[in-house]
């Protein structure tokens, strides 16, 4: 590892002190943790892109993390970062969504604005890791290292300290580990390239539509086909993919060692002190991922198909919340002596962003009744 990698013998440790592991440094540990958990295991069934699949083919929350985690080793193994620090911080980056994507955090969000909070998937994670899961005689949570319950919330934002005292020991006013940085790009590029994928499986789009709506996809397709013309469209999407996922991997690892070098970091106070995020795609790059972003809302996200969809994953939100704020000895019993101890509205929105997709709407079915599952509409091919 370089000298500006977080080194685990160098860690801030755990809130609650433990005996070091014979074979495991603490990162490996707090990965093991991670995989362990019951969060972890009902990313499975929660949503990336289509809710409900009605072919085993695409990604869910859980798959979706696996492949965030193995472009995210790489690129550390490359640049010489922390791997283990990094697996740990992309296989929890996403364990605080709740059910239905996107649509169920903003719902849940909107709900708590109500109240004079907000729901934020990143510190509803660090609830689950410090709260919520309870695996252990010795402490509550899964007391993981300093370093990973930082990335848990400062991997994809910066937290301003004014406004969320509540976070002070997370060093707001510092920048995060590079390890941390690393992900939020991963998964960016994780996701614009397999929704391409699942967006192609599902027969939404032509290769040609690719083509003429995104040059970057044009410009890696067009070598493919010029050396395979007879292969099948399928296979020639793959290559072409391939081509994409390398190309922005190898700007990423290669911008971001530039910048390091470029800046004289050398530590990882350096990297703590400087005033910008360090991890980075070139300016070309991000052009090219905002064509591709762009493309994917106005073709995949924002599909008419897909509004019902969402709105009713959004209205079994609302009903389910309402029910439980109403009945909250209805939920488990561990939860509903939180209800009478603490904030109900907080303890029902913790409650419900920790279901599955499937058990959310089962819940919906036995309390409100009426409801069908959320099912996707045909999807026109473009």
């Amino acid at each position: 590892m370089r000298e500006f990698a977080v080194r685990p013998d160098q860690s801030r440790g755990r809130r609650f002190p433990e005996p070091s592991h014979p074979y495991r440094n603490d990162y490996q540990r707090d990965r093991d943790r991670i995989i362990h958990s019951r969060a972890f295991r009902r990313l499975e069934d929660k949503t990336q892109v289509f809710t409900t699949r009605y072919s085993d083919h695409f990604r869910n929350r859980l798959t979706h993390t696996i492949e965030v985690a193995q472009v995210s080793r790489t690129i550390a193994s490359q640049m010489g970062l922390n791997a283990d620090l990094v697996e740990a911080l992309a296989l929890v980056h996403d364990i605080g969504h709740p059910p239905f994507g996107h649509s169920g955090e903003k719902t849940l969000d909107q709900i708590m604005q109500k109240f004079g909070e907000r729901f934020d998937h990143n510190l509803h994670a660090l609830r689950i890791v410090e709260f919520f899961e309870q695996r252990y005689i010795e402490f509550p949570g899964l007391n993981l290292t300093f370093e990973v319950r930082e990335g848990i919330i400062k991997h994809s934002r910066d937290y301003p300290p004014e406004k969320h005292p509540e976070l002070a020991e997370y060093l707001l006013d510092q920048r995060p580990p590079l390890e941390a940085q690393l992900i939020d790009l991963t998964d960016e590029i994780a996701y614009y390239t397999a929704d391409l994928d699942d967006g192609f499986e599902a027969m939404i789009w032509k290769l040609e539509t690719l083509c003429d709506d995104i040059p970057l996809f044009e410009r890696f397709y067009r070598p493919v086909l010029n050396r395979h013309p007879k292969a099948q469209r399928k296979l020639l999407f793959n290559e072409t993919l391939k081509g994409i996922f390398n190309y922005l991997v190898t700007d990423l690892m290669e911008n971001s060692l530039a910048q390091i070098e470029r800046e004289g970091i050398a530590t990882v106070a350096d990297v703590r002190r400087f005033p910008r995020r360090l991890v980075r795609s070139t300016p070309e790059a991000e052009r090219e991922k905002l064509v591709l972003r762009d493309f994917l809302y106005q073709n995949l996200y924002m599909l008419p198909a897909f509004s019902a969809e969402k709105e009713r994953g959004a209205q079994v939100i609302r009903d389910i919340f309402e029910f439980y704020m109403q009945h909250p000895e209805k939920m488990p019993k561990w939860y509903a002596e939180q209800a009478r101890s603490g904030k109900k509205h907080r303890i029902v929105c913790d409650y419900i962003a920790g279901m599955t997709d499937r058990y959310v709407q089962r819940l919906h079915q036995e309390f409100v009744g009426g409801s069908e599952e959320c099912t996707p509409a045909n999807i026109k091919r473009q």
